[in-house]
C-alpha cells in the first residue's frame, strides 16, 4: 500500500478558481469550454487534492482503487466509481495501488454551473426533471451500474462542441436523473453557507470533527471558538449543513463506522468505541436510525456490493 499521500482531512479544502485551470493540467482551453467543461488527468496529479469549487463535478474513475473523500464521507473506490458532487462540496480521490510510474489516465471529469440550468428550466419544462438530481448532488451522489455508459457519455461530450455538446451532455444528465441505484454520501450541504468566510468556518468544524472522530466534542466548545452563543451557533450550523450539531456528529461517526465495517474485520463492538460512541446499545440505535439497518447487516450488504475488504 502506497502511504506517501497525506490524508486531505489535515487541511482546509482549497477553493479552485478559473485562474488555476491551465490546459497544461488537462483543462480545455477557455475558448473551447462553454457551460459544460471536460477534464481528464492521471495520478498522481496536482489536481488530485482536497478542494472544492463553484461548479457541479461529475467524476468517473477509470483506473486504480483507493479511498474517496466527499464532504464528511470516506469510502472505497475502484474503476467505474461515478460520483456527482455539488458546488462547494469538498472532495478528493486518493489511489492506494498506483504503480511506480503513476497512471496516465484515471479521472474523467465534467464540470458545469448551476445558474444556466436553473434559468433554462424555468422556460423549458423538460429540464426541470434534473432538479431533484442537482438537489441530491449537494451531498454527493454515487451511481451504480452506469460506469460503461458513463465513459461513453463522457467521450461523446468531450468530442463535441456547441449545440451538439449540449445535446450529448443532456443525454448524460437524463441517464443520471433516471438512475435509481445510487446512494447519498456526505452529511454536509455546503449551499447553506453564505460567502467564503462562512464556508471556511464550516469546513474548519467539519475537519475538527472528522480528524478527531473518537474524541468527545461539545457544541459549547465549538461555539465559543467561533465567538458565538450556543443558540446562535446552533442556527448557523443547521443552516449550513442541514443538520443539528449532535445529528451531524453522529452521522460522521456512523459514516466512519461504515468505512471500518467495509474495510476491516474488526468486531462491531470494537468499531463502536473506535468511532466515538461510549456504549454499544446507543451505537446500534444510531446506526439503525441513519442507515436503516444494523451494523452487521450493513457489513453483509457491503460484502455483496463491494466484494468485502479492500
Amino acid at each position: 500500500m502506497n502511504k506517501t499521500y497525506a490524508t486531505p482531512r489535515q487541511r482546509q479544502p482549497e477553493l479552485e478558481h478559473d485562474l488555476a485551470r491551465s490546459p497544461a493540467l488537462g483543462y480545455e482551453p477557455p475558448e473551447e469550454a462553454g457551460w459544460v467543461r471536460c477534464l481528464a488527468h492521471g495520478y498522481p496529479s496536482s489536481l488530485a487534492r482536497w478542494h472544492c469549487h463553484d461548479e457541479y463535478e461529475l467524476h468517473l474513475i477509470t483506473h486504480t482503487s483507493g479511498k474517496a473523500f466527499v464532504g464528511d464521507w470516506i469510502g472505497p473506490f475502484g474503476p467505474g466509481h461515478l460520483v456527482l458532487c455539488g458546488p462547494r462540496l469538498p472532495h478528493n480521490w486518493i489511489s492506494l495501488d498506483t504503480p511506480a510510474g503513476g497512471v496516465e489516465a484515471r479521472d474523467l471529469v465534467i464540470q458545469f454551473r448551476h445558474d444556466p440550468v436553473e434559468q433554462a428550466a424555468q422556460g423549458i419544462p423538460e429540464l426541470a426533471e434534473v432538479r431533484p438530481l442537482l438537489e441530491r448532488a449537494r451531498r454527493g451522489v454515487e451511481f451504480f451500474g452506469l460506469s460503461e455508459r458513463a465513459e461513453a457519455h463522457w467521450a461523446r461530450v468531450k468530442s463535441t462542441h456547441g449545440l451538439r455538446r449540449l445535446a450529448a451532455f443532456c443525454d448524460f444528465l437524463a441517464d443520471l436523473a433516471d438512475c435509481t441505484d445510487y446512494r447519498l454520501l456526505s452529511s454536509v450541504q455546503m449551499q447553506g453557507a453564505e460567502g467564503d468566510a462562512e464556508v471556511d468556518s464550516i469546513n474548519a468544524i467539519v475537519n475538527r470533527i472528522t480528524d478527531n472522530v473518537a474524541e468527545p466534542i461539545h457544541m459549547a466548545d465549538v461555539a465559543a471558538g467561533l465567538g458565538m452563543s450556543e443558540s446562535r451557533f446552533s442556527r448557523f450550523f443547521r443552516k449550513a449543513t442541514g443538520n443539528s450539531f449532535t445529528d451531524f456528529v453522529n452521522r460522521v461517526r456512523i459514516n466512519n463506522a461504515c468505512h471500518l465495517l467495509m474495510q476491516t474485520d474488526h468486531y462491531v463492538t470494537d468499531i463502536c468505541y473506535q468511532v466515538g460512541f461510549n456504549n454499544v446499545a446507543n451505537f446500534n440505535r444510531r446506526f439503525l436510525e441513519i442507515k436503516g439497518m444494523t451494523p452487521t447487516e450493513f457489513r453483509r450488504q457491503s460484502e455483496r456490493r463491494f466484494g468485502g475488504q479492500a
